[in-house]
């Protein structure tokens, strides 16, 4: 019987993780940032495009425009983790 309890808490955990993961990738497809207090932000930074060059060959070639994810800590998680004392 409590096997059976903790796989339907588990079930609903994954949901519940899926659902706040799917809604993070709907707003940053939308362009916009979402931040989970204390925890951090996931916002998008622009690369415009450039110059690079093949790492092979030393050929130029043109690296195309493009929109990255990126994660910004929040202080609270920041200490937390940075403490010598914190408990796992």
């Amino acid at each position: 019987m409590g096997s059976d309890r903790m796989s339907d808490s588990r079930k609903e955990a994954e949901s519940a993780i899926d659902t706040v993961f799917d809604y993070i990738a709907y707003s940053q497809e939308g362009g916009r940032r979402v931040e989970l207090r204390e925890f951090g932000s996931f916002g998008l930074k622009e690369r415009r495009e450039r110059a690079g060059r093949n790492p092979k060959t030393g050929e130029s070639v043109a690296v195309e425009a493009k929109r990255l994810v990126f994660f910004k800590t929040g202080k609270a998680l920041r200490e937390r983790v940075g403490s010598k004392n914190s408990s796992a």
